[in-house]
């Protein structure tokens, strides 16, 4: 993994190094590990259903440089459940909302060891971000147990500095967090709905749960990303060539971890891929607003196809194309080609990060708490 290491050896002064965590909630100068004489007296908290706390605060001008947290409950009610946010400069409104699995690329309440650029779980039970998270006058981020169940130990560090200096074309970093299961026949899925102002889109972390009810066993992810950039309206102004295309790969999608795409997990035996993409080196930005999709789209193997058509009783597929089209086992029988494409329902899940020119932004708060855990209770015994 290349890294930047210009500016390690610079020593800038009036810039201090802060760490909160439950040794020293305030992150104040000499305060840390003063429980129990000095000896790991507060190493973790409790947090009740219901419970929302802050993890980390303070005042001035300064940069969020990593955060870590690991929890002994790691079950898809925890990672679903618990709710991280993040202010800047004294807003009210959230800039980071997003379940806790989800934040860090670990969707469907599943839990897998992974490293990318930014994140990474190294042994399946821990949670890093190093995204650069500046503010100018203050910022808070906050926990919030939104499951009925207590969490008896959490563990963290939010890592910062104070005094940094940054110029006006500094982003504020934002995150969001959308479920829909199942999408809507033909209408592609937003990872991001429109955001506007000037700034930066840096990725996603998604989450598919194929639909074999109806598409059997068939592949999901023929759909296209497509991005919306400054006044795009009916036609985007970036588009990919496939869903796993845009994670860097082609022909499926299995398990791989890189600096900036990869899969961590995927299921096929249960039809559940969680995977990344992070334009680090292939920067997006925009200039007044930004929309990014991706649709539902898949193929189909003709026999296998026939075969769960006829056993499910399923009389037609919508076709690709004006959405008018129809396609019958019949008509796949008399198909020249072994394969065929359709249009799709599934559940889909994707955490959007970006810098923005503002503190907070324009989109809607997070679903409910029944509405992001619908289904994966069960589906994560398997």
């Amino acid at each position: 993994m290349t890294q930047d290491f210009s500016e390690l050896y610079k020593l800038p002064r009036g810039v201090y190094t802060r760490w909160a965590s439950p040794e020293n909630y305030d992150a104040l100068p000499g305060q840390a590990a003063k429980a129990n004489f000095g000896r790991k007296g507060s190493a973790c908290r409790p947090v009740a259903a219901g419970e929302s706390f802050v993890l980390a605060h303070a005042e001035g001008c300064g940069t969020v440089r990593r955060i870590w947290i690991t929890i002994r409950d790691r079950g898809p009610h925890m990672l679903r459940g618990l709710v991280l946010r993040a202010y800047w400069d004294g807003e009210s409104k959230p800039a980071v909302e997003a379940p806790l699995g989800d934040f860090f690329c670990q969707a469907h309440g599943k839990i897998v060891a992974f490293q990318n650029a930014w994140f990474d779980n190294p042994e399946g039970r821990s949670f890093n971000c190093r995204i650069p998270m500046p503010f100018r006058k203050s910022f808070k981020i906050t926990v919030t147990n939104e499951s009925p169940v207590d969490l008896g130990m959490f563990f963290y560090d939010v890592n910062f500095t104070l005094g940094d200096e940054h110029s006006n074309d500094t982003g504020y970093f934002h995150a969001h967090f959308r479920r829909e299961n199942p999408t809507k026949l033909r209408q592609d899925f937003e990872i991001l709905p429109r955001v506007e102002g000037r700034g930066r889109f840096l990725g996603c972390s998604l989450g598919v749960i194929a639909d074999q009810e109806r598409w059997g066993r068939s592949w999901w992810g023929e759909g296209e990303v497509k991005i919306y950039l400054d006044g795009d309206t009916d036609y985007p102004t970036l588009a990919g060539t496939g869903t796993e295309d845009y994670v860097g790969t082609g022909w499926g999608l299995g398990a791989f971890c890189t600096p900036w795409h990869g899969c961590v997990l995927a299921d096929s035996e249960n039809m559940r891929y969680s995977f990344y993409r992070l334009h680090g080196p292939d920067p997006v930005y925009f200039h007044s607003d930004i929309r990014v999709t991706i649709q539902q789209m898949g193929c189909f193997g003709k026999e296998e196809m026939v075969a769960h058509m006829r056993q499910k009783g399923i009389k037609e597929l919508v076709a690709w194309g004006d959405g008018t089209g129809r396609i019958t086992p019949e008509d796949i029988e008399r198909m020249d080609y072994h394969c065929g494409f359709c249009e799709r329902e599934d559940d889909w899940c994707a955490t959007a990060y970006f810098y923005l020119d503002k503190p907070t932004n324009n989109l809607p708060a997070i679903q409910p708490y029944e509405e992001r855990i619908a289904g994966l209770l069960d589906a994560n015994t398997n």
